[in-house]
């Protein structure tokens, strides 16, 4: 068997078991970093409340605040919609993956001699072919991703008036099919693809995580294999966590503008400030509270003029500890939820039978 071939393990997976396995992947190390996700969502969609009172943007106050004000519970605001979209983003990406990239590769093979080695892809293969899942899985995900986002960001306090009292006279549903009725209301059932656009121009972000992870751990094996030919053809949880490390921070840094107005957007939080002065969209409006939606250009634009560069960037650090965190531990473990996946689709197989 050729070790040229090896690394190429989404080709060795059928689509679903690729894609039970990164959904697996995706909730667990998501799930223990949740805490930090809570904070970073807060600092991405807060704005500075006027003159001397400055929106904090580091992690441990935010989380402090949070525990302070919410208790144990705020940290796990919007927990389950948050564990829903995960497992369904990370499901429809990696099956979507699996299924473009194992398609292309076998076009590749079918033009081979009998008995050639498979090449290995080259990034510019690897990024579009990421880029087209990503896209794919956001079309069919991102209402759970908006749903999550504002149970996260929670309530927030608006400027005293009747309208406002009014509304807070008003019990409030924050469950997941409240929130979602809510958006529904105001906004019609377009408000639930909120994002949609800076979610499609993300694409690339994971594009370029898996992309970079598979091209850098190519490499990485092959040294091994050079060094040691018994080393075998898997990395060790440790640089599989390094790898996985620096492949996020890469993606992160390049896409991060886009995530920052991704949130704003669908926390609806740019509306108060990115948002005041804009004509109103094209379209009639739904319901009564319905306002003019700023977009992600308009955003960044009012940033950039307000704060500069440095305030397209505000929260990074958070989103880089979280997403590298959740990332490592992801391709740090895929190894196993691999193993786990495939054990789960034998047993539904001897179940059926």
């Amino acid at each position: 068997m050729s070790t040229q071939s090896k690394p190429i393990k989404p080709a060795q997976l059928t689509p679903l078991a690729a894609a039970l396995a990164g959904a697996l992947g995706g909730c667990f190390s998501n799930a223990v970093v949740y805490p930090l996700d809570v904070a970073k969502t807060r600092i991405q969609a807060s704005s500075d409340k006027g003159k001397g009172r400055r929106a904090d943007t580091s992690m441990l106050p935010v989380l402090l605040k949070i525990l302070k004000e919410e208790g144990l519970v705020g940290w796990y605001r919007g927990f389950a919609a948050t564990m829903l979209n995960t497992f369904s983003m990370q499901y429809a990406y990696f099956f979507f993956y699996s299924f473009v990239r194992g398609t292309y590769i076998k076009r590749i093979v079918a033009k081979l001699p009998p008995g050639s080695k498979i090449p290995a892809l080259s990034t510019a293969a690897e990024l579009a072919l990421g880029a087209l899942a990503g896209a794919l899985a956001q079309v069919f995900t991102i209402p759970v991703s908006v749903i999550a986002t504002r149970q996260q960001v929670g309530r927030q306090p608006a400027s005293p008036s009747p309208a406002t009292d009014e509304a807070a006279a008003e019990p409030t549903d924050d469950s997941f099919l409240g929130v979602a009725r809510e958006i529904v209301r105001e906004e019609g059932v377009a408000g639930l693809w909120l994002g949609i656009k800076p979610g499609l121009v993300l694409t690339v972000n994971p594009a370029i995580t898996y992309g970079m992870f598979e091209r850098v751990k190519s490499v990485l094996l092959l040294a091994q294999l050079k060094a040691d030919p018994l080393a075998g053809d898997k990395l060790t949880p440790g640089k599989n966590f390094v790898v996985g490390a620096l492949s996020k921070t890469l993606a992160t840094v390049v896409t991060y503008p886009y995530i920052f107005a991704k949130v704003r957007i669908q926390a609806r939080s740019a509306d108060a400030e990115e948002g005041e002065g804009l004509p109103p969209p094209p379209g009639p409006h739904h319901g009564a509270g319905a306002k003019p939606h700023a977009g992600a250009i308009a955003i960044l634009a009012k940033v950039l003029k307000k704060k500069g560069v440095t305030g397209w960037y505000q929260g990074m650090s958070a989103q880089i500890i979280k997403a590298v965190l959740s990332q490592a531990l992801l391709f740090m473990s895929k190894d196993q939820f691999e193993q786990w996946a495939l054990a789960i689709i034998v047993q539904f197989a001897r179940l059926a039978r």
